[in-house]
């Protein structure tokens, strides 16, 4: 854009400091598209257009457009997922106001939510402890649950069920949507983390129970998430980078959760649930450093780590948008597999493993 050009597209090698998980590499390809004086819209269309055809040749899938959109708030709410699965329901349970004068200190929180396991009450002792190790794999406590019995009501297995007053445990199947042998399980704590918590076990009871459609496809937008996001250790981070564009209004604005960037959808496929962020082009120098103020990154260090991109954003390039779709994602979901190291030639491997 600096150049000149008014669009372009490339296929990148990326090199980026990931996670070695199913869905993610430290070294990756993308399709990536920017492009001049467009509008989210813009960006909507083109990208829905390419997957489409994608899908359509590839698969012989003929994907309804236009895509349904979801706000980011929304989302995280009811399935606590930027890219959530739509091939199934249990959404999240909000408790927090139903919680609100609770004597049991755990639900005593920020936020208190819920999701139901269909049949769950069936589990032995072993399985509900195994949910506990799952929850502390990922960085939690635990995971509270209760469990309903064959007329519907709570029943008294488990920690929780023993701390609750008889009017929590008479409104709770109605609070959560639980039924006769259902177990609900529990997540307390700040917002964000409560959520993240689960929403993994929303998924992880979706394929437990043989709820997700393996050959089911379902797409989303996912619009206007924050610009940052809170750290554990109270600071600031960038939801995507901390090049997308804020809106105007942020700008004379001292509040980093309220700032919103210039309109960000995320498109989300429900097999593997992949993402691909779009992103908007230059403003003001100053207004750069403000973003780069707000996530503690220092003039030096930005200097450091973008200085060439910074000088070229000084030469007043267009306003640009544009959107990138990780090529090693489409290729597994468009060839069923479960993990991007299937469909990548010569795939890194975390360190100390054979894989």
């Amino acid at each position: 854009m600096v150049g000149g050009l008014e669009r372009y597209y490339q296929l990148v090698r990326c090199f980026r400091d990931e996670d070695f998980r199913a869905d993610r590499q430290p070294e990756f390809t993308q399709i990536d598209i920017e492009m001049s004086f467009i509008t989210r819209e813009d960006v909507v269309e083109l990208a829905e257009a390419l997957v489409q055809r994608l899908w359509s040749e590839i698969v012989g899938y003929e994907i309804p457009r236009p895509i349904p959109q979801m706000t980011y708030a929304d989302a995280m709410a009811r399935f606590g997922s930027d890219k959530p699965d739509l091939r199934f329901g249990q959404e999240l349970a909000e408790l927090t106001a139903f919680f609100a004068n609770t004597a049991f200190r755990v639900f005593q929180a920020p936020y208190v939510g819920a999701v139901v396991m269909p049949g769950g009450a069936a589990q032995s002792r072993r399985e509900f402890d195994g949910w506990q190790d799952w929850a502390k794999s990922r960085g939690a406590r635990g995971l509270g649950y209760v469990t309903l019995n064959a007329e519907g009501a709570v029943s008294d297995a488990g920690p929780v069920a023993r701390n609750l007053t008889d009017a929590e445990r008479a409104g709770l199947p109605a609070a959560t949507g639980a039924g006769p042998g259902d177990a609900v399980f529990f997540a307390a704590g700040p917002a964000a983390a409560a959520r993240a918590l689960l929403g993994a076990a929303r998924l992880e009871i979706g394929a437990r129970c043989g709820l997700i459609d393996p050959d089911a496809w379902s797409f989303l937008w996912v619009v206007d998430a924050p610009m940052f996001e809170e750290t554990e250790a109270g600071g600031w981070t960038a939801v995507h980078h901390p090049f997308t564009s804020p809106l105007p209004e942020w700008r004379t604005s001292s509040t980093p959760s309220r700032a919103r960037p210039w309109p960000t959808p995320t498109t989300s496929s429900a097999t593997g649930t992949r993402s691909a962020a779009a992103r908007s082009g230059s403003t003001a120098p100053t207004c750069k450093q403000r973003v780069f103020d707000v996530i503690g990154l220092s003039r030096a260090e930005a200097t450091s780590q973008f200085g060439f991109l910074l000088d070229a954003l000084r030469f007043g390039p267009p306003p640009h948008g544009g959107i990138a779709f990780g090529w090693d994602r489409l290729m597994m979901l468009l060839t069923g597999r479960d993990t991007i190291r299937d469909v990548i030639a010569f795939p890194r491997r975390r360190p100390g493993t054979t894989r």
